[in-house]
């Protein structure tokens, strides 16, 4: 079957089919702006965002020897920390959400997905953080104990920048480092 486009029908199929690559572009590829004004909700989104950044780059481009790779016997591998970021997004999401943090079982879900997962449940968890004033009602629940989002920005939030870190340099002993054209302070891809 052969299908030919006059020029308008071009345009418009670039335009569509331009949409649907826009609908699945994952966030982080760079720092959304900042702020114009400093709240607690500002901040600690922008805390969020920084971790979705240096994730969306530690876990770009890693392939299957990457996610296997470990130091060491005692210690997780790439793959196996990548799903405990994903956990840990899953906490300080459910925190922002006002509900409490369930287990969830991703065993059979794939590197991308896991990876695409957790990229969104930061961007969520950091616009709900982004447009709040007050804090103080995104608890983390575990069952029946209860904690102040103070714990989400020591806990799970700095843990999670922990290990995009420790992603980062897995993958450097592994052999396929870091794209080199990012940059950290800027949240920005040098062209």
């Amino acid at each position: 079957m052969k299908i030919i486009l006059t020029g308008g029908m071009l345009l418009m199929a670039s335009l569509i089919f331009g949409q649907k690559d826009m609908d699945t572009t994952l966030p982080y590829y760079e720092l959304p702006a900042a702020s114009e004004i400093y709240t607690a909700g500002t901040v600690a989104a922008r805390m969020v965002d920084g971790l979705g950044f240096r994730y969306y780059w530690a876990t770009e481009g890693l392939k299957e020897t990457d996610l296997a790779y470990t130091p060491g016997s005692e210690v997780r591998s790439t793959g196996e920390t990548i799903d405990h970021v994903l956990n840990l997004s899953y906490v300080v999401l459910d925190a922002t959400l006002k509900q409490p943090n369930t287990k969830r079982d991703f065993s059979n879900s794939s590197f991308e997905e896991k990876r695409k997962q957790t990229l969104l449940n930061l961007k969520q968890a950091a616009d709900i953080l982004r447009a709040s004033n007050d804090l103080s009602d995104y608890n983390i629940v575990f069952g029946e104990r209860e904690f102040p989002f103070w714990n989400a920005i020591n806990g799970p939030i700095a843990d999670a920048i922990w290990h995009a870190g420790q992603i980062a340099s897995f993958r450097r002993s592994s052999g396929n480092p870091i794209n080199s054209n990012i940059s950290q302070f800027n949240g920005t891809v040098k062209q």
